[in-house]
């Protein structure tokens, strides 16, 4: 197990797993993130790479697929401002 930092909020998730994974499996969190231009709710979808609807900000590196980062201890995960644009 790693423990992987959600908007401060630090989830044990299992090492080699996907960021995606670690969101939609350990974190209450729901929507994931909100679209920037429509605010409608997003979330991890084909979980290969090519929606880009997992896109969030990972350690400070903004657009981020989390479907294809694998987590690490201590990474630090932003998903915007949910409750609006990001």
């Amino acid at each position: 197990m790693v423990v992987l930092i959600v908007n401060g909020e630090p989830i044990h998730v299992p090492a080699g797993i996907s960021v995606a994974a670690a969101l939609l499996s350990y974190s209450d969190q729901r929507p994931l993130r909100r679209a920037a231009f429509s605010g409608s709710p997003r979330a991890p979808y084909c979980l290969m790479g090519a929606c880009f609807e997992c896109a969030v900000c990972i350690d400070g590196q903004p657009d981020r697929r989390a479907c294809l980062t694998q987590v690490r201890a201590g990474m630090h995960v932003d998903l915007g401002d949910r409750d609006g644009d990001l």
